[in-house]
């Protein structure tokens, strides 16, 4: 890619607050560690504070959890004849070999893709960044922007087991609850979100400005 020459907010003295979004100018000559935003009062900072270290211990705690919420249980079934114990894709082949192959492609899409493509996105963007790289920086920024926006609808994986939870009507004859794959797998949708939101986009472009100076 080739130079480009930037003129950020921040080169001329104003900063977005963090916790209000207000965009405040800092006067010349001022102490910034010391200034605080006119409308919430909260610290200023050029970018977030430990940024990359939160975004990072986040995501290696999501990558962690992913594995056992793929291969602990997720649903525990109680019956007359024993327990039966599904996992995630266990669900899926079941739905799939019942015919009701909408709902599994539903439960693998949100429970199993979604997640990974999440955590697959968060490593990109945070290893570009620790790289410094150059590259696409403007289509990193859309991807970040795109899992804020996917972000709120990971719960939609939780909705999910609530859902094949109902599907099963047997109250009667059956004791149905959440395994210990569901903990695992409502630990990942938490900490990529935490991750996401910890991480500040505007790292992507500081390689650009850092080369103009």
């Amino acid at each position: 890619m080739s130079h480009l020459p930037l003129k950020t907010a921040a080169r001329h003295g104003m900063w977005s607050c963090h916790g209000c979004s207000l965009l405040c100018r800092l006067p010349a000559g001022a102490d910034q560690a010391a200034w605080h935003c006119p409308r919430c009062g909260a610290a200023l900072h050029r970018r977030k504070p430990h940024s990359l270290q939160y975004a990072w211990a986040y995501l290696i705690a999501a990558i962690i959890c992913y594995i056992p919420a793929n291969l602990l249980p997720i649903m525990l079934t109680d019956m007359l004849s024993g327990t039966q114990r599904d996992t995630i894709m266990s669900g899926v082949v079941y739905l799939w070999q019942g015919g009701s192959w909408p709902l599994a492609l539903v439960v693998f899409i949100a429970s199993v893709l979604v997640p990974l493509l999440k955590i697959l996105s968060m490593l990109l963007l945070l290893l570009t960044v620790h790289w410094r790289s150059r590259w696409a920086p403007r289509q990193r920024t859309r991807l970040y922007r795109l899992l804020e926006v996917v972000g709120p609808w990971s719960m939609l994986d939780i909705y999910v087991v609530g859902l094949l939870v109902a599907l099963v009507q047997l109250q009667s004859l059956a004791t149905i609850k959440a395994g210990p794959g569901a903990i695992a797998f409502g630990a990942v949708v938490v900490l990529t979100m935490l991750s996401a939101m910890h991480f500040d986009p505007r790292l992507i472009w500081d390689v650009f400005e850092d080369d103009d100076e």
